[in-house]
């Protein structure tokens, strides 16, 4: 790969990473510890993630486990998921906090399955505006004379190559999550 399109091929990798991660944090009918990532949990005044105040584990298909490593961050965990847009409800034994995960009903799956694909065109955009901006780069370096008219040519091929490549991994990714949601 040529030097002048690294950091772009290094941003649009970013930008699959980011979709990756955003799918791991859409529900799809069993537990995924991944959902309460983007959560925080007061912990003496200070918003902290879930990981580093508890253990988080998924005994069962449709169950997650958080045994906080202090009894009295309990009611502040409970607190964290109610208040989020998780739409699940929390229940305690007075030492871990127990979330049972509901079947998905067929509308719920169709509304996800909405959300990926909404998710995935936001990522391909910016993925398209990488691309215009490394052919911008290289079309000014074409003005500037430090690449020739051939260059500039091979150069835009391979950043259409590049863009082609990550539209497709970013179908695929978008694929599976779908798949993954409407299974029942």
């Amino acid at each position: 790969m040529n030097e002048n399109l690294k950091p772009y091929n290094e941003k649009m990798i970013k930008t699959l990473e980011n979709l990756e991660a955003d799918y791991a944090t859409i529900r799809a009918g069993r537990a995924n510890p991944h959902i309460l990532d983007k959560l925080k949990v007061d912990y003496y005044g200070t918003p902290t993630p879930f990981q580093q105040v508890a253990n988080v584990s998924v005994p069962e298909a449709r169950m997650i486990q958080i045994q906080p490593w202090e009894a009295s961050l309990i009611k502040e965990i409970e607190k964290a998921i109610i208040n989020s847009d998780l739409g699940l409800t929390p229940t305690n034994d007075g030492k871990v906090v127990r979330i049972v995960f509901p079947e998905l009903t067929e509308d719920r799956r169709k509304e996800i399955s909405k959300d990926i694909k909404k998710k995935a065109e936001n990522a391909k955009v910016a993925v398209r505006n990488i691309r215009r901006d490394a052919n911008d780069a290289i079309k000014k370096l074409n003005k500037g004379g430090e690449i020739s008219d051939d260059e500039l040519k091979g150069l835009e091929d391979e950043i259409q190559k590049l863009t082609d490549k990550f539209v497709a991994d970013i179908d695929k990714v978008t694929d599976a999550k779908t798949t993954e949601i409407m299974t029942i």
